[in-house]
């Protein structure tokens, strides 16, 4: 069983739907968080030492992540999916873009 992470800046939109589309999987536990501090539910170092693979919306997240975590880095993978915060919660467009960035490094 893989830990995945997914985050973005406030986990309300891309890193919540991401949770919620790939939580259906049964060869992995998810996860999602923000990275900044009034997220819906902050990034913790708990959360960055829990997680195999890490998947992260833009290249800031990636950066704010290895700044503030570089220590609970040392077993997950981290990868930047290139999603800008251009969509809503749930939005097909995303769920789709979501769906070919991300199953290919889970199958």
């Amino acid at each position: 069983m893989k830990n995945v992470l997914f985050v973005c800046s406030q986990n309300r939109l891309r890193s919540p739907t991401a949770e919620q589309i790939f939580s259906r999987r049964e060869n992995i536990e998810v996860e999602s968080a923000g990275t900044n501090h009034d997220a819906d539910n902050p990034l913790t170092e708990e959360l960055v030492t829990w997680a195999d693979i890490i998947f992260v919306m833009e290249k800031a997240h990636r950066a704010k992540l290895q700044r503030r975590f570089r220590a609970a880095l040392k077993k997950a993978r981290v990868i930047c999916l290139d999603i800008p915060d251009d969509y809503e919660l749930m939005d097909p467009e995303l769920i789709r873009l979501l769906e070919v960035r991300v199953s290919r490094y889970l199958d």
